[in-house]
């Protein structure tokens, strides 16, 4: 691994300091060039397994699993490559609940070991996300899992991924699309 890579302090700070709530879950052209710029490279070493190390801490599985989850997002919105990293990121994210790492974090910061189950494809992940996010501070994250959770309950996937991911879309799925709100 490159050792000019940016830390997993590097990328708590940046997550958690340099932006605010605001900024985590909307689309932002000029913070995905950021992202790109700055954590593009480790993106691609998390990608390949290279982070390992990092989850010898808790702040560094919680910065793995942000970059493997999150920054994925930002770095390939509206492409294949933003999702591809999600069932690492669940793993890690399931490991770290098993061990109660989430609880070493204040609220805000926890709910991100959970996001990985939430933009699962599968309903038994989503029970166990139900119980998750069902903790005082996240009741904003849990009515967004409830929705994320209709929707799989519904069509068994999220129909706003079919087009990115080359997916034939339903009648009903297209339908459902042309709702407003019906994409996160």
């Amino acid at each position: 691994m490159n050792g000019n890579l940016p830390s997993h302090d590097e990328v708590i700070a940046f997550w958690f300091d340099e932006l605010e709530p605001v900024h985590w879950f909307r689309k932002d052209a000029e913070l995905d060039a950021r992202i790109r710029h700055r954590f593009g490279a480790l993106h691609a070493a998390a990608a390949a397994g290279e982070l390992w190390q990092w989850r010898d801490t808790p702040r560094g599985r919680l910065a793995e699993i942000l970059v493997l989850d999150q920054f994925s997002r930002n770095l390939y919105r509206d492409d294949p490559r933003a999702f591809a990293q999600d069932p690492m990121a669940l793993a890690l994210a399931q490991e770290a609940v098993a061990l109660d790492i989430d609880r070493e974090f204040e609220v805000p910061w926890r709910c991100f070991f959970y996001m990985p189950y939430m933009h699962s494809e599968s309903l038994k992940v989503h029970d166990e996300a139900l119980r998750l996010f069902d903790q005082p501070g996240l009741e904003e994250n849990l009515r967004f899992e409830r929705l994320h959770r209709d929707i799989l309950l519904r069509f068994g996937r999220y129909p706003h991924r079919n087009a990115i991911l080359g997916r034939a879309s339903t009648a009903d799925e297209l339908a459902f699309l042309e709702q407003p709100g019906s994409s996160f």
